[in-house]
């Protein structure tokens, strides 16, 4: 199966690595989700950003898991869950992933951590399942227009050429490493946080066949995590916003969230970028720790 042509090159300390089958019924159109396991407690399921993958939170597991559970989740075609031909990657597709894991492992009482697009995807999957969610942590929410390309010129023209009708798919398989660094050091405060074995590895899952197709679905799938957003609404748990203070979202986006989650807990983040997980994993610990 494409899922397994290659292995991951990091092992984060403490966990074992996962497989869901697809549901009966749903062969064709559901892929073999991959994810990361580690700890003892109630269940916490950690929800990366665009373009990696469960190791995204390499750092923060290890601090969370004495007290947790938990479940890194591959989302759907990413990292290395199934690659299904045709399949969508809007919000609602890979919503539908987040969901099936914690249904099929019928998780209950959840913290739900999500950064950046899985942060949308922790707000919208706890509007759906409020008897299985107990709290929110929605970092850095990617729900206004442009997203990463706000981070610089370079990301800017990446994201144009790989959205190009006719070239597009071809510039979403080219990954140059120093391209894909830059791209990434764009939202880090610290560009240091971003580790050479941690490009390693996602150039890596860039070459599984099919990825580009992938990578490009999800970047044109950013209308559909701003269209979620009145789901924010829905949500019945308690949610903590955490903003690094200088992520690609404007003050005006970040107030617009407060405004549709009033009694949500804020937190900014002083220096940091996009990728809080990368970052500063200790902050976000001690957010889960606190209340575990």
């Amino acid at each position: 199966m494409s899922s397994q042509a290659a292995r991951p090159t990091i092992q984060v300390p403490g966990t074992t690595s996962h497989t869901l089958a697809p549901r009966a019924g749903h062969e064709g159109h559901e892929g073999t989700l991959r994810y990361l396991k580690a700890g003892t407690g109630a269940p916490l399921v950690l929800l990366h950003t665009v373009r990696t993958q469960a190791e995204h939170y390499r750092s923060l597991i290890p601090l969370v898991s004495d007290h947790y559970t938990v479940y890194a989740l591959d989302l759907p075609g990413m990292g290395y869950s199934e690659i299904v031909p045709g399949a969508s990657y809007d919000e609602p597709a890979m919503r539908a992933g987040v969901e099936r894991l914690l249904t099929e492992l019928d998780l209950r009482d959840v913290t739900l951590v999500g950064e950046s697009m899985g942060a949308v995807l922790a707000l919208t999957t706890a509007a759906d399942l409020p008897e299985r969610v107990r709290r929110v942590v929605a970092v850095n929410t990617y729900d206004f227009k442009d997203g990463i390309a706000r981070s610089s010129l370079l990301a800017r023209l990446v994201v144009t050429g790989v959205l190009a009708p006719g070239v597009g798919p071809t510039v979403a398989g080219v990954e140059p490493k120093p391209i894909l660094r830059k791209v990434l050091q764009g939202g880090l405060g610290d560009k240091s946080a971003l580790r050479d074995d941690y490009m390693d590895e996602l150039l890596q899952v860039g070459t599984r066949p099919g990825y580009p197709t992938v990578a490009r679905a999800v970047y044109q799938a950013l209308p559909s995590l701003i269209a979620a957003r009145p789901r924010y609404t829905d949500v019945k748990a308690p949610v903590h916003l955490v903003y690094g203070e200088k992520d690609w979202s404007r003050p005006s986006d970040r107030e617009a969230n407060k405004r549709l989650l009033p009694a949500a807990d804020f937190t900014q983040v002083a220096g940091a970028g996009h990728f809080i997980a990368l970052e500063r994993p200790d902050v976000v610990a001690d957010l889960l720790n606190s209340v575990a």
